[in-house]
């Protein structure tokens, strides 16, 4: 079964900086669209950035200019480096590939990582 796993989720204080990665399961696993998701408490799930195989990077206004998407597509990783990070951006962050699996495109995601900011 194709997973994807996610790690560098945290607590930091308002201006600190995390990297948030994400890895399939199998690195042969057919992707097109990578990218991060989060919920905040009592809010709706909302793109913070993706990413097509070829580079095309797409942000959330709110995170442009502090957060950076970079993806391998060989090894089918993806990370988000979140700098100046504020207290709005506490939220569980999910990972999502689209993914061929069986002749079929389908959206994986992650299981969640925690991230909390501090004022």
């Amino acid at each position: 079964q194709v997973q994807l796993v996610e790690s560098g989720g945290g607590s930091v204080q308002a201006g600190g900086s995390l990297r948030l990665s994400c890895a399939a399961s199998i690195t042969t696993l057919l992707t097109a669209d990578m990218g991060w998701y989060r919920q905040a408490p009592g809010e709706q799930r909302e793109l913070v950035a993706s990413m097509t195989r070829t580079g095309t990077a797409t942000y959330a206004d709110s995170v442009k200019g502090r957060f950076t998407i970079s993806r391998d597509v060989a090894k089918n990783i993806v990370s988000l480096q979140m700098n100046s990070l504020k207290p709005g951006d506490t939220a569980v962050y999910y990972c999502k590939a689209d993914s061929l699996i069986r002749g079929t495109w389908t959206a994986l995601w992650g299981q969640g990582t925690l991230v909390t900011v501090s004022s």
